[in-house]
């Protein structure tokens, strides 16, 4: 069997975060009942067509998993690192595709904001989908050096932003502050996270084509 080229890899890296975002922004703006502002993007796996979502997750995971093989090939225990945190996100993807999480914040209608007893597969789907966050967050930081001041300013911002936002998101979703805006806390954390993960795969696909074609095989930025 063939073994997918590291540029395959990188590649499915460059196109999980746009496809994941892209996928729940037109099914949160087109979602009857459901409001974008407030509830969680995991809610829209729940109600008619919740199918398209979980496939979203899983497809989003299962591309970043591949990339995640991409990292392990290059040389350096700090690859090896990001690429383990990095997997623990594709795995949590995954787990939040597989296992549907409970209502919240009163979605779908006429459901409670917080769940009186959670369900096994809202507990599951929390399990990996937590740690995920984390997981991506601490990439963020383990792979900031190495690739240029520039990088590693945008790196450790990226994590930072995408943790405090996170939290901000966790906060208003257990109804305790900013409820009519955690689906919006929570879609910024995302997007911050997914912009990083692109931008780290199109700066190793360009590196690539730099050591293929001649020039300088390290970026500044």
């Amino acid at each position: 069997m063939r073994v997918p080229s590291t540029r395959a890899l990188q590649t499915c890296g460059a196109i999980a975060g746009p496809l994941f975002v892209t996928t729940f922004l037109v099914e949160g703006a087109l979602k009857p009942d459901y409001n974008p502002m407030r509830h969680p993007v995991s809610s829209l796996a729940l109600g008619p067509y919740g199918w398209t979502q979980a496939a979203n997750f899983i497809v989003a995971g299962l591309l970043t998993l591949a990339f995640v093989v991409g990292l392990l090939l290059l040389p350096g225990v700090r690859h090896v690192i990001g690429a383990l945190l990095m997997g623990i996100w594709a795995i949590g993807l995954i787990g939040a595709g597989i296992f549907v999480t409970d209502p919240a914040s009163g979605y779908p209608p006429g459901t409670p904001p917080t769940p009186i007893e959670p369900t096994s597969a809202g507990r599951l789907h929390d399990l990996f989908s937590v740690p995920a966050f984390f997981g991506l967050g601490l990439a963020c930081f383990v792979l900031a050096a190495g690739r240029g001041w520039r990088w590693m300013v945008y790196s450790i911002l990226t994590g930072v932003a995408f943790l405090v936002t996170f939290f901000v998101s966790g906060v208003a979703f257990s109804q305790e502050a900013f409820v009519d805006v955690g689906g919006l806390w929570q879609r910024v954390s995302v997007t911050i996270g997914w912009a990083w993960v692109t931008t780290l795969a199109v700066r190793q696909l360009l590196r690539a084509d730099r050591q293929t074609f001649g020039g300088p095989s390290r970026t500044s930025w």
